[in-house]
């Protein structure tokens, strides 16, 4: 389940850097930004909408419009669409309301789509928006080791699991313990499954 507070960033989806995020030329103030993201997920047709920051919430569970400076400005906007889910993520300007008035501003340029009877195009955009898993969800073996279905010698399975530990490795760049734990784990995982 995806919550509100703190952030919940879509899993594989890339982290702008800090050094990297702008500042917006959007005037739009956080409540504005926010009530105008919920009104847009609901001309859409979107449904269960979760707005998730790393800003307190209130006790509609909606994030407050007047709260201190964060250290991370990044949103993530998850909801229901057509009986998919859907997330919308966005960090790359320095304030949450503008990071939120993005998202705005990008859902309705889709819905516009819709509007102007491109609708195929529409679903075929949407696809890109499907919500990954959320934090914490098990994954696959063969998707923490990056192998089809089709793939069953585990020789082949033996050499990308290596390969991704080069990458994922806490002692180099960009790596970590967790994910060289979930490496480790999804190699036990296909070890048992292709032995028997």
């Amino acid at each position: 389940m995806t919550t509100a507070y703190p952030l919940q960033w879509p899993n594989g989806r890339a982290r702008t850097p800090s050094y990297r995020r702008a500042r917006a030329n959007f005037t739009s103030s956080f409540a504005v930004s926010r009530d105008n993201l919920i009104a847009e997920v609901r001309r859409l047709g979107g449904r269960n909408l979760v707005i998730s920051t790393n800003i307190p919430l209130r006790q509609d569970g909606l994030p407050y419009a007047s709260f201190r400076k964060i250290d991370d400005e990044g949103v993530a906007v998850y909801f229901t669409y057509n009986g998919e889910q859907m997330s919308f993520a966005c960090d790359r300007w320095d304030r949450v309301e503008h990071n939120m008035h993005a998202i705005v501003k990008t859902i309705d340029a889709l819905r516009g789509i819709a509007r102007w009877g491109t609708g195929d195009m529409m679903k075929a955009a949407f696809t890109g928006f499907t919500a990954l898993p959320a934090p914490g969800a098990a994954r696959s073996w063969r998707e923490v080791i990056g192998v089809g279905p089709d793939v069953r010698d585990l020789a082949v399975v033996r050499a990308e699991y290596r390969r991704r530990v080069q990458e994922h490795h806490p002692d180099r760049p960009g790596g970590s313990h967790d994910a060289m734990a979930e490496l480790n784990t999804a190699f036990a995982a296909a070890e048992k499954e292709l032995k028997q």
